[in-house]
């Protein structure tokens, strides 16, 4: 996982093209004596630090006005003097347009020559990077992927149009053409030299966090970061804030945008507009869709007698070998990684001992080799009484049971909110803009996890009934490879209210629930969770999200994936319940579904906390209730 950010000063950007309201609350740099700042280029780069611990650096460039030309000075190796002097004058006349300024801060894990981002290349085109290429354009195992990127990217043309023009001759492709090829998560900023043009996105499921803070009174930079400052979170709850005024971060829709530098002058300054543009690749403006062509069976489909029709129990036998094998696959490629930093264990899976973590780590055995061991981790704010603890160790048992030669290391990660003083605070900024009880709890939990300090038990010998012994020993885990389920009850009929939509509407009211969860769950969920869990080093990887296994799932008739007329631990994700059995995971194929803030207990922690008890946090709908920062 790498941070990135983007923080550009003296230059007056019109977002209206991409961010509601965003007129109503246009600044210009210009309009005032001086920059305004709420916090310093080293704050930002303290928080990407800690997403990149392998290396830490940064690029600036000034643009200038000759003859009503935009040209750029050389690159530096620092932010200039105006991004830290209020004095600096900024005025048109004198030919300064703007600063910009890169950093990159890197976990390096492909590659076998050290990196350090921001990336330039001859042509003066600059890369700060944050994501993986697991399909889509080609890179060989021992490649690092940024560095293959700003290759191609050097060789795109300087179309800014939304359709690359085919008679176009300066490059093969377009920017978004080129984007829009890759397969799997990212987050990017880059400066086309040739073009004075930065482009900047995400993937188009929003798998890595890019933030954009628009230029206002408190903050007068337009600024893109992975990550928000902890003194950003402060500038959302002041009394100057107005019931309609945005966060001051905003998480950027997924896409490709560009903010080209030859702009026209509007009222004696230079305004430079913001675009997005359109996914270019047919199939994942399929997946963006999300239409399922088979929701409503008919009634004959679900009769018992057609169930027991033997070609019908072909049929779907092979639709489970068909995800399992996409399931594998995908498990496969999200465990590239190089031979710097990858100690013995190098891959670790976020463990509730739940069905789909459980699947996700007999599959990970399956493809990683044997002689690495794996962490699960587990946390819990109620020691060995959590649910997730207890179906934790059921689970690893489970594993180790079809895995007997793997060394599984059940690292059980025990808290007590209350005790939580620092910590609480500094995720309440990770997950800005996420302001709810709800995302703050899942935002501890999976923080706590991924840091994965906690206690393994050893076996020291038997006893006199030759029962096994074990003691609990401290342990950290080194992997920075984090396996995460998400993406599994969006595409699965998971989660309660996906039944509770079903018994009011049917199939069509739930396919139509499942697909606002998955063209939500850039904003609700893979943002904040990315923040959290990159906090610590670690990079998550998703693979029920990856692009092969959405449109798999997709293609597969909805009754086959889920079937909520039926019970609890049965119905629902059913599908994966059969993958479950395909792997001889019994236990854990009948297991019902538990979010982490439930499963680790620390719901019911910050409910009495902040609340006094459930039942009044229930009454108060804590779970949507919106906290303030401490």
């Amino acid at each position: 996982m790498c941070g990135i950010a983007l923080i550009i000063s003296g230059v007056r950007v019109d977002l209206s093209h991409i961010l509601p309201d965003a007129t109503d609350y246009c600044y210009s740099p210009h309009s005032q004596q001086s920059e305004t700042t709420l916090f310093s280029v080293d704050d930002i780069k303290a928080a990407l630090r800690k997403r990149g611990p392998d290396s830490l650096g940064s690029k600036s460039i000034s643009l200038h006005v000759h003859d009503g030309r935009i040209i750029r000075s050389s690159v530096e190796e620092e932010e200039p003097t105006i991004l830290s002097n209020s004095n600096v004058d900024i005025d048109l006349n004198n030919g300064l347009v703007g600063n910009f300024l890169f950093v990159g801060a890197t976990l390096q894990l492909r590659g076998v020559h050290p990196i350090t981002q921001p990336l330039v290349d001859k042509s003066g085109n600059i890369l700060v990077y944050n994501g993986e290429v697991f399909g889509g354009i080609e890179i060989s195992n021992d490649s690092n992927d940024a560095e293959v990127l700003i290759e191609s990217l050097s060789k795109c043309c300087n179309c800014l149009s939304r359709q690359h023009d085919a008679a176009c001759s300066s490059g093969k492709y377009s920017v978004p053409e080129f984007l829009s090829k890759i397969k799997g998560p990212w987050a990017l900023i880059y400066w086309q030299e040739s073009s004075k043009t930065i482009w900047f996105g995400r993937d188009a499921l929003g798998r890595r966090s890019l933030l954009i803070h628009r230029p206002n009174i408190k903050d007068s930079r337009l600024m893109l970061s992975s990550i928000s400052p902890p003194y950003a979170l402060h500038a959302d709850f002041g009394s100057e804030n107005g019931p309609c005024e945005p966060s001051f971060w905003e998480e950027l829709p997924c896409g490709v945008y560009n903010l080209s530098m030859n702009a026209s002058k509007m009222d004696g300054n230079w305004v430079c507009e913001v675009k997005r543009h359109d996914w270019l690749d047919p199939l994942l403006q399929e997946l963006i869709k999300w239409d399922r062509s088979l929701v409503e069976p008919t009634p004959d489909v679900l009769s018992d007698v057609h169930k027991t029709c033997s070609n019908e129990q072909e049929q779907r036998a092979k639709l489970h070998q068909e995800v399992l094998s996409a399931l594998k696959e995908s498990v496969r490629r999200r465990t590239i990684f190089s031979g710097v930093h990858q100690g013995n264990s190098p891959v670790a899976v976020l463990f509730s001992g739940g069905l789909d973590s459980m699947i996700l780590a007999a599959l990970l055995d399956q493809c990683l080799d044997p002689k690495y061991e794996i962490d699960l981790l587990n946390v819990s704010f109620d020691a060995q009484l959590a649910p997730d603890r207890i179906s934790a160790r059921a689970g690893v048992n489970e594993l180790r049971k079809i895995a007997p030669l793997r060394r599984w290391n059940l690292v059980e990660i025990d808290a007590e909110l209350s005790k939580l003083t620092l910590e609480t605070p500094h995720v309440m900024s990770l997950i800005n803009p996420s302001n709810t009880y709800m995302d703050l709890n899942i935002g501890i939990a999976l923080w706590l996890a991924a840091g994965g300090d906690g206690w393994v038990s050893e076996e020291i010998g038997t006893d006199s009934n030759n029962h096994s012994e074990c003691q609990r020993i401290k342990y950290k885990s080194e992997s920075r490879i984090l396996l995460v389920g998400s993406g599994a009850d969006e595409q699965c009929a998971g989660y309660g209210r996906h039944k509770t939509k079903y018994k009011k509407s049917s199939w069509a009211g739930l396919n139509e629930e499942m697909k606002l969860d998955m063209q939500r769950i850039w904003k609700r969920n893979l943002g904040r969770d990315d923040r959290c869990i990159a906090d610590n080093g670690k990079e998550a990887r998703f693979p029920f999200l990856d692009e092969d296994v959405i449109r798999l799932l997709l293609d597969i008739p909805l009754w086959e994936i889920a079937d909520l007329r039926q019970s609890s631990g049965v119905g629902d994700k059913k599908i994966l319940r059969e993958v479950a059995r395909m792997l001889h995971l019994q236990e854990a194929a009948v297991l019902p579904k538990r979010a982490i803030q439930f499963g680790s207990r620390i719901a019911r922690e910050s409910n009495r906390k902040n609340f006094g008890s459930n039942r009044a946090a229930n009454q108060a709908s804590a779970g949507s209730a919106l906290f303030n920062p401490l």
